[in-house]
């Protein structure tokens, strides 16, 4: 189950389905970011994904994703393949760079959905690509 409702979360994503993504996500729902505080609740996760999606366009691939037999716990690792869209605050101009980025997704899931996601990258790898 868990494999199942993560890969939904993904698919969402990739589609750029905001209201999919919330609807693998349980009430109770903690976004643990790479850099930054912790996001709580799913209102402060759509903002999130709503500044994301006009800021960068970004589609995952090389998609593995792994569960704990009992499915409260789970991860993935991926590829993101990205567009830089619109300078983010504090970050180097958008230009429309491209990038390329191994990354990983952690999570804790109960009653079948996603109640944590501690997304990881290497910040330092993105901005020298599109510096």
């Amino acid at each position: 189950m868990s494999q199942t409702t993560i890969a939904r979360y993904y698919e969402a994503f990739n589609q750029g389905d905001i209201d999919a993504m919330l609807a693998t996500l349980h009430a109770d729902f903690t976004h643990h970011v790479n850099e930054g505080a912790a996001r709580l609740g799913k209102a402060a996760f759509a903002d999130f994904c709503r500044h994301m999606s006009e800021t960068y366009r970004e589609t995952l691939t090389d998609m593995v994703i792994f569960a704990s037999e009992d499915g409260t716990r789970g991860a993935a690792e991926f590829t993101v393949n990205g567009t830089y869209l619109k300078t983010d605050p504090g970050l180097p101009e958008a230009r429309g760079q491209s990038y390329i980025l191994p990354a990983g997704g952690f999570f804790t899931l109960k009653d079948g959905l996603i109640t944590r996601v501690t997304t990881y990258y290497n910040l330092a790898d993105w901005i020298r690509q599109v510096s």
